[in-house]
């Protein structure tokens, strides 16, 4: 937050400094050229002011971009509470519940499918795919109590999220 305070003071300066730049070059050039350079002068500075300008916004945009976290638009809707409550709605038994065998299950594909499509893109990746292996294991652990308690369920679940052929 602090960062993206200090990009803006940093743009905000560049921006005045760039308006008074024209008027002070033609200030300088007045009595010294004819009308038209004196046109020709502020035409020059107000370019400059509108360069010094542009690169106080791209140095301000680079500040707030490295404030900001960093994730891919998968992590994203991984992550994003809305996918998540829509997984939870679907799967749940009752409507608190976010802690059954049937909704980890289902939260648990939801990320690992997301996870995969950032392994297609980055194959060495092995902090992720260490985090995917981790997943996969905790929804076989899941699937094998449905399997031992509830085989309707589990059966009904399978089905669902298409994880057998």
């Amino acid at each position: 937050m602090a960062e993206k305070k200090k990009a803006k003071k940093v743009a905000k300066k560049a921006v005045k400094k760039a308006a008074k730049s024209p008027v002070k070059s033609a200030k300088k050039t007045a009595p010294k050229a004819k009308a038209k350079k004196v046109v020709k002068a502020a035409a020059k500075a107000t370019a400059k002011a509108a360069k010094v300008a542009a690169k106080a916004t791209a140095k301000a945009a680079k500040v707030a971009a490295k404030a900001a976290p960093k994730m891919s638009p998968r992590k994203r809707a991984a992550k994003s509470p809305a996918g998540k409550k829509a997984v939870i709605q679907k799967h749940a038994l009752h409507q608190k519940d976010t802690g059954s065998a049937q909704v980890q299950v289902a939260i648990l594909t939801h990320r690992i499918n997301s996870l995969q499509g950032h392994l297609k893109d980055h194959p060495n990746d092995l902090h992720s795919k260490k985090g995917l292996l981790t997943m996969v294991g905790k929804r076989r652990k899941h699937l094998d109590y449905l399997k031992s308690k509830k085989i309707e369920v589990y059966n009904e679940l399978i089905e669902e999220l298409g994880l057998r052929k």
